[in-house]
C-alpha cells in the first residue's frame, strides 16, 4: 500500500527573497543616489556663477564708467587708490594734532602757578650784565704752585706788557695789563685760554682779574685797574703780582706763571711801562697767603621754588691744626638782609686738607625771594676742645662780583641744570668764627 505523502507544500525561501529585496532595495538607492549627485552638481554650477557675478558686474561698471570718462579701467583704479592715500593721510594728521594739543594742554595744566623759565633766564642775563661779557664762563682759582715748578723754571713761561701810573693826588696805582707774549700750550689743541689776575701783597684784599681770552698763545688785554687809597709810604711796602691762569671749565684751572714787581724798585712818579718775563710760582709764599679752593654745584628749580646746592669737594685748605692738617667740614647759610634763615652743615673730614664730600642740600627759596637772598658758603676746621675755626668763605647772591656773581647768574640763566664752578676761599668775616 502506498502511503499518502504529505500534500507539497511550496516554502518560500526566505534568504533569496531577502537577497532579491536586498538587490532592489541596492538599485534603488543608487537611483536615489545618482539624483542627488546630479542635482548637487548643477548646485555647484549655480554656486560658482553666483560668486562670480559681483566680481564680473564691478568689472563691467568699471569699464562703463571708463567709457563715459574716457579713462582706461586701470586708471580708475590707480585714482580710487591715490584718493584713498590722500584720505588716510589727511585722517593720521588729524589724529596727530589732537594728540599734540592734549599733550600741550596737559603741560599747561600742569604748570598752572609756575614761574616762566624764560624770566628766570632774563634775570639771569641781567646779573650776567653787570660782570664783563668775555669772562661768562671765567671761575676762580687757587694762586697756588704748580707741584711741577723745577720743570717750569727751565721752560719759557712767555712775557707780559703791562703799564704803571700812580697819582699823588688820589693817592691811586693805575695798572694796564697790555698783551702777553709766547705763552706755553696747556690744552690738548696746543693752545691755551689765558686771563691775568693782578693783587698787591701782602694783604691781597683787592683783586682784579681781566677777560678770558679763547685759544691763543699772544693774548692783547688792554685792561686797566685802579687800586685807590694806597699811600706812597704804603706802596713802597707792598709788591704787584700778575697771576697768568690757563682758564679750564671743568677743572682747576693752571697757573701758567706770574710776574712781581716791588714797588719800592720802581719811581712811581712817572708812567712805567715794560715787558717782563714770566716766572714759575713761588710755592711758598703762595702756600702761606692761600686759604684753598672749594667746588660747588648750584641748581635752581623755579617752578618748586627749591635751590640745591652740592658741595663736591675742597683742595689745598690752609693748615689749622698743629700736625699740619685740617679737619674741615663746610657750613651752608641762606641769609637775607642780614639775617641767618637757614644753615646746614657737611660732614666732619678728619685730618686732610683736600676733603671731598658730594652731600646735597637743598634750600626753599620762592622766585619772588631769589633775587634778595645771599648764600654763604664757609669751610670750617672743626675743633673737639676749642670754638671750630673758619678757613674761608665763599659769598654768592644778588650783590656778589666777580666770579661768585658769574656762578649765580649761571645758575639763574640754566634753570632745572646744575652748574658747578671752583672757587677760592677768601678771607671770613670776625663775625663767622662763631658755629
Amino acid at each position: 500500500m502506498r502511503e499518502k505523502m504529505p500534500p507539497f507544500r511550496f516554502k518560500r525561501d526566505t534568504n533569496t527573497a531577502k537577497t532579491r529585496s536586498e538587490e532592489v532595495s541596492i538599485d534603488t538607492t543608487e537611483a536615489d543616489i545618482q539624483l542627488p549627485t546630479y542635482a548637487e552638481g548643477k548646485g555647484t554650477e549655480t554656486e560658482e556663477v553666483v560668486t562670480e557675478s559681483p566680481k564680473k558686474t564691478l568689472e563691467a561698471k568699471l569699464e562703463n564708467l571708463g567709457k563715459e570718462v574716457g579713462i582706461p579701467t586701470w586708471g580708475l583704479v590707480a585714482i580710487l587708490i591715490g584718493v584713498g592715500i590722500i584720505v588716510l593721510g589727511i585722517c593720521f594728521c588729524c589724529i596727530r594734532r589732537c594728540c599734540r594739543k592734549r599733550r600741550s594742554k596737559d603741560g599747561k595744566k600742569g604748570l598752572k602757578g609756575a614761574v616762566d623759565l624764560k624770566s628766570v633766564q632774563l634775570l639771569g642775563s641781567t646779573y650776567k650784565d653787570k660782570v664783563q661779557p668775555d669772562m661768562e664762563e671765567l671761575t676762580d682759582n687757587a694762586e697756588e704752585p704748580d707741584e711741577a715748578e723745577s720743570k717750569q723754571s727751565e721752560v719759557k713761561l712767555g712775557k707780559l706788557q703791562y703799564k704803571l701810573e700812580y697819582d699823588f693826588n688820589s693817592n691811586s696805582l693805575a695798572v694796564t695789563v697790555i698783551q702777553a707774549e709766547e705763552l706755553p700750550a696747556l690744552d690738548m689743541g696746543g693752545t691755551s685760554d689765558p686771563y691775568v689776575k693782578v693783587y698787591l701783597l701782602p694783604d691781597k684784599k683787592k683783586k682784579f682779574e681781566t677777560k678770558v681770552h679763547r685759544k691763543t698763545l699772544n693774548p692783547v688785554f688792554n685792561e686797566t685797574f685802579t687800586f685807590k687809597s694806597v699811600p706812597y709810604a704804603d706802596a713802597m711796602n707792598k709788591t704787584l703780582v700778575f697771576a697768568i691762569f690757563d682758564f679750564d671749565r671743568f677743572s682747576k684751572h693752571d697757573q701758567i706763571g706770574e710776574v712781581k714787581v716791588p714797588l719800592c724798585q720802581i719811581d712811581l712818579a712817572q708812567t712805567i711801562e715794560e715787558w717782563r718775563e714770566l716766572q714759575s710760582v713761588e710755592g711758598e709764599g703762595g702756600q702761606d697767603n692761600k686759604l684753598g679752593d672749594i667746588c660747588f654745584s648750584l641748581r635752581y628749580v623755579p617752578t618748586a621754588g627749591k635751590l640745591t646746592v652740592v658741595i663736591l669737594e675742597a683742595k689745598n685748605l690752609k693748615k689749622m691744626d698743629v700736625g699740619g692738617l685740617s679737619d674741615p667740614y663746610v657750613k651752608i647759610a641762606l641769609m637775607q638782609n642780614g639775617k641767618r634763615l637757614k644753615k646746614k652743615k657737611t660732614s666732619i673730614k678728619k685730618c686732610t686738607l683736600n676733603p671731598y664730600y658730594n652731600e646735597s642740600f637743598t634750600f626753599e627759596v620762592p622766585f619772588e625771594q631769589i633775587q634778595k637772598v645771599q648764600l654763604v658758603v664757609t669751610v670750617v676746621d672743626y675743633d673737639r676742645i676749642g670754638t671750630s675755626e673758619p678757613i674761608g668763605k665763599v659769598v654768592l647772591g644778588y650783590n656778589a662780583s666777580g666770579t661768585e656773581l658769574r656762578h649765580w647768574s649761571d645758575m639763574l640763566a640754566s634753570p632745572r641744570r646744575p652748574i658747578a664752578q671752583w672757587h677760592t676761599l677768601k678771607d671770613p668775616e670776625d663775625g663767622d668764627k662763631k658755629d
